[in-house]
């Protein structure tokens, strides 16, 4: 029992180091009991085979990356097809694994792409030829109406359960997270239970993810490489959109009629940076008679009146606002902050009917609790706050309307506790683009 122990005392020892010599060992405000921490285990009838962990992302407008893990070695293969036990489609894709610290070896990460792919079909696949489980997921419609779920700081406990059980409830298309997602924080069994817990939804319907701060995963002197297990587990498009790193990047869906931008809070953002200068060339190849919505997902928010995390994304917010706003971006998601919070659309901190939305959703169960202490008077950019967990969804229903709503997670039901339509900036005569 003693050396089960061990590798878990030293990791939370080094991030005790790690907090402390970051400064921010406490919060600044008060959180109130979180509920308990999950911990989901391999099957009972699972054995080192077994393929377990499994998540799908979109890889362009008719791919599918999907990601699985097996304690031992098994060959790298996506069986697939329309009908359920019938794989008339077959990919091969690679294996790698990570060393963490010494003290931990990841499975074998399997990924493979699989497509082209119908739109808004389901299909049937099975992984590493593995007859054991079978599992299905629905692509993306190839026009619009589309649905999004959003959430951010997820986390592992009670909470995000009841979280992932509204959100499996809503008929969603596709799942946007900005950021924490595990909330591993060095002990990496941990990301272990996290995706076995989340693998229904995630192995249903494509995640694009963006790292926050607890992907960072950095001990002094012994794992210097920040993003480590993050980057070796979740492989998103990068590539597809020309982005020199999986941290930032890029992708269309509905047949091109929308543009999200995941942009990278904890990797550099000034002028002279790569995610600066690729942000640049990705907005410009864009053609908005054809791109009728722009989103963006980052970490810390930009606009905050929650006593935590005050001023985080401001150097990001100095750095890109200008851009975004330039560009027309439509809504800016946001976690870190354990709440919820709606701004009006927004520009250098003022009011500005051309200014993207910003929606801080990063209530989405984590076991630090909620962050439920505000600033008074509330700000007049400030249009609804509250610290509860919950998610969002984001109903695009045309090129012109979307529909936006948060739902708070109030005694194990889902609450609609705001709802806002979203007019494009594109449809504005008010916001064409100046010179």
């Amino acid at each position: 029992m003693a050396s089960h122990l061990l590798p878990t005392l030293l990791l939370l020892l080094a991030l005790a180091v790690s907090r402390s010599a970051a400064g921010s060992a406490t919060s600044p405000y008060l959180r109130p009991p979180p509920r308990e921490t999950l911990s989901t285990s391999l099957a009972d009838d699972a054995d080192s085979t077994t393929p377990q962990q499994v998540h799908i992302s979109m890889v362009g407008t008719n791919r599918v990356r999907v990601t699985w893990i097996t304690e031992d070695d098994a060959p790298a293969t996506v069986d697939y097809g329309l009908q359920e036990g019938k794989y008339g489609e077959s990919s091969t894709g690679s294996t790698s694994t990570y060393t963490f610290s010494a003290l931990y070896t990841s499975g074998k990460i399997h990924e493979a792409v699989i497509g082209p792919l119908d739109p808004d079909s389901v299909y049937y696949y099975r992984c590493s030829g593995n007859p054991a489980r079978e599992f299905s997921f629905k692509t993306p419609p190839a026009s619009l109406p589309i649905k999004f779920a959003v959430i951010g700081d997820l986390g592992q406990t009670g909470w995000t359960n009841s979280t992932l059980n509204h959100i499996s409830q809503s008929n969603y298309d596709m799942l946007l997270l900005p950021g924490d997602l595990s909330y591993a924080d060095l002990n990496q069994p941990s990301w272990d239970s996290y995706a076995r817990l989340v693998e229904p939804l995630a192995s249903s319907r494509p995640w694009m993810v963006t790292e926050g701060n607890h992907e960072i995963e950095t001990i002094p002197l012994i794992e210097s490489t920040p993003f480590k297990p993050y980057n070796a587990r979740y492989h998103m498009p990068y590539e597809e959109s020309a982005s020199p790193s999986n941290l930032f990047y890029s992708f269309d869906t509905a047949g091109g009629a929308i543009h999200v931008l995941m942009l990278g809070s904890y990797t550099d953002f000034d002028a002279s940076s790569d995610q600066f200068k690729w942000l640049q060339a990705d907005l410009a190849k864009l053609d908005r008679s054809k791109t009728k919505w722009l989103f963006a997902l980052i970490h810390a928010p930009w606009y905050n009146s929650n006593k935590a995390h005050q001023g985080d994304g401001e150097d990001m917010r100095k750095a890109i606002e200008e851009i975004l706003y330039a560009a027309r971006v439509d809504a800016v998601f946001a976690g870190h902050v354990h709440a919820y919070e709606r701004f009006a659309s927004v520009y250098n901190g003022n009011e500005d009917h051309c200014g993207p939305l910003h929606i801080t959703i990063g209530d989405g169960g984590n076991r630090e609790g909620l962050a439920n202490k505000y600033n008074d008077p509330q700000p007049s950019i400030s249009l609804f706050r509250e610290a509860s967990f919950g998610h969002g969804q984001l109903y695009v229903a045309n090129s012109t309307h979307a529909l936006w709503s948060w739902h708070r997670n109030d005694d194990d039901e889902a609450v609609v506790v705001d709802s806002v339509w979203i007019t494009s900036l594109l449809s504005n005569p008010a916001c064409q683009k100046k010179n």
